[in-house]
C-alpha cells in the first residue's frame, strides 16, 4: 500500500477512537426525565458529534478513494504492459500516424478523406467505437486505430491480411474493427442518407429548378449493381443491387441496398419502402401546389434508368421529334443525370465497391449503406478527397435514359410532363 493509502487508513482509525473518547468522557443523554440540559450545552453535544461524525466519513471516503485510485493505476498499468508474446504481435500500435504518415496524399490514398475529416470523424464515433473489444482480445485498441482499420477496408478495399500486416494486428481483429464501423454507421448515423422532410425538399427543388426550368423536382432515382462473390457453391456469383435518390449536388437523399440484381430497375423500386411510401403519401406530400399551364405539378422524382412514368416520377420520351420540347426536355434529363452519375462514380471510388465483393450479403449491405453514409459526410465537409469528377463508363453505359410506357399509363403523368416540358431549359 502506498503512502497515501496508508495516510487515509490511519486517519479513518484515529477518527473512529476520538469518537470513542468522545462518548466515555462524556456520555450523551438518551432519558429527558433524569438529566436536564440547557439549549447552550444540547447544541453544543450535537454540533459535536455531527462534526467528529463528518471527520469519520470524509476519512472514510479518503481512504476508499486512495484505495480505489491504487487499484485502477494497478490494473491501468497491466493492460497497458502486455506480456511479451503479446507485445511481439502488437509492435507500435498507438495513433495511425505510426502506421500510416499523416500526409495529404496518404490520407487520400488510404482513408478517402483528410486529416481534419479523419479527426472530425474521430471524435464523433468515438464513444461507440471505443465501448467494446473483440471476444477474447488482449487489445486495447486506440480510436484512431479503431477508425483506421475499417477505413483502409472500405477505402482501399484492402484484404484482411493486408490490415493485419500493416497494422499489427490478428486478421480476426480487422474483420472485428471494419464490421463495428459499419455496424456504428449504417445504425446509428443513417439518417445522413435519410429522406428528407417536403420543408427539407424545398431547397433541393429550388436548386433543380436553377439547373434545369424544372419545378418541384425533388431528386434523381436510379439503380445500380455491384457483383458479390459469397462463396457460396451453389450461388457463388452474383449482383446486388441498391435503390438511389440523388439530388443536384450529388448527395445521397435515400439508400435502399440488398436487391437482387437481377430484377429490372422497375421491379425494384417496386418492391422498395420508397414506393410504398410514396404511394401511400408519407413521401413527396408536400402541400404546396405548383401550376404549370394550368397542370398541377406534386412533387415528384426523375428516374434515370428503365421506370415506369408515374404522376409523381417522370421519365423521358420516347424517340421525341428533334428540336421539339419534348427533346428539350429529354435533354434536361441527361444533364440531371450527370449528378446522379457523379455520386455512383465516387461511391465506386470506394476501393470496397469498385471490384467484385467476396463476403457475406449482409457484410455487402453494410458496405454499401456505410459508404454512402461516408459520402454525405464528406461532401458536408466540403472534403472531396473521394469525390470523382469523371464519370465512369461503367456506370455511365449501365444508366441509360429510357421509360416504359403502356396502356397503364395514367393521364395525370402525362399531362404533368407534357407541361414540364415547356418549363425546360434549352
Amino acid at each position: 500500500m502506498n503512502s497515501r493509502a496508508l495516510a487515509a487508513l490511519l486517519s479513518s482509525l484515529l477518527s473512529q477512537l476520538l469518537i470513542l473518547l468522545s462518548l466515555v468522557i462524556i456520555p450523551p443523554s438518551n432519558h429527558p426525565l433524569t438529566i436536564t440540559t440547557t439549549p447552550y450545552n444540547h447544541d453544543f453535544q450535537e454540533s459535536r458529534f455531527s462534526l467528529l461524525h463528518h471527520f469519520l466519513s470524509t476519512s472514510d471516503i479518503a481512504a476508499t478513494l486512495a484505495v480505489l485510485s491504487s487499484s485502477r493505476k494497478r490494473k491501468r498499468a497491466h493492460r497497458q504492459a502486455p506480456d511479451d508474446a503479446a507485445e511481439s504481435r502488437l509492435g507500435r500500435l498507438g495513433r495511425v500516424d505510426s502506421v500510416i504518415p499523416r500526409n495529404p496524399d496518404s490520407f487520400k490514398q488510404f482513408f478517402r478523406m483528410n486529416t481534419s475529416s479523419f479527426e472530425w470523424l474521430c471524435g464523433l464515433l468515438e464513444p461507440l467505437l471505443d465501448c467494446r473489444d473483440p471476444v477474447n482480445s488482449p487489445l486495447d485498441l486506440s480510436i484512431e486505430t479503431r477508425l483506421g482499420i475499417g477505413l483502409f477496408r472500405l477505402a482501399a478495399g484492402a484484404d484482411y491480411s493486408d490490415i493485419s500486416t500493416r497494422f499489427r494486428v490478428s486478421v480476426s481483429d480487422s474483420k472485428f474493427c471494419v464490421k463495428q464501423l459499419c455496424r456504428v454507421l449504417c445504425t446509428n448515423y443513417r439518417f445522413w442518407v435519410g429522406f428528407p422532410s417536403h420543408t427539407e425538399l424545398d431547397s433541393v427543388s429550388t436548386r433543380f429548378e436553377t439547373l434545369t426550368g424544372l419545378p418541384n423536382c425533388c431528386g434523381i432515382v436510379h439503380t445500380i449493381r455491384f457483383n458479390i462473390e459469397t462463396g457460396d457453391e451453389f450461388d457463388s456469383n452474383y449482383s446486388i443491387a441498391a435503390q438511389f435518390v440523388v439530388d443536384s449536388s450529388s448527395r445521397i437523399l435515400s439508400v435502399i441496398a440488398g436487391f437482387r440484381g437481377n430484377k429490372s430497375d422497375m421491379q425494384i423500386l417496386e418492391s422498395s419502402t420508397l414506393f410504398r411510401d410514396v404511394e401511400k403519401r408519407a413521401l413527396l406530400n408536400s402541400p404546396r401546389r405548383v401550376s404549370v399551364n394550368d397542370v398541377d405539378v406534386p412533387q415528384y422524382l426523375v428516374g434515370i434508368g428503365e421506370y415506369a412514368l408515374l404522376p409523381w416520377l417522370l421519365v423521358p420520351f420516347i424517340d421525341p421529334e428533334p428540336g421539339s420540347i419534348e427533346e428539350n426536355f429529354n435533354n434536361v434529363c441527361n444533364l440531371m443525370r450527370v449528378s446522379s452519375l457523379k455520386a455512383m462514380a465516387s461511391l465506386r471510388n470506394w476501393g470496397v465497391l469498385s471490384r467484385d465483393m467476396k463476403m457475406e450479403y449482409k457484410i455487402a449491405v453494410a458496405c454499401i449503406g456505410a459508404c454512402s453514409i461516408l459520402h454525405n459526410m464528406l461532401i458536408m465537409r466540403e472534403d472531396y478527397s473521394a469525390f470523382c469528377d469523371e464519370l465512369d463508363d461503367q456506370v455511365s453505359n449501365n444508366q441509360k435514359c429510357s421509360s416504359l410506357e403502356g396502356n397503364s399509363i395514367e393521364d395525370k403523368a402525362l399531362a404533368i410532363r407534357k407541361a414540364l416540358a415547356t418549363r425546360a431549359k434549352s
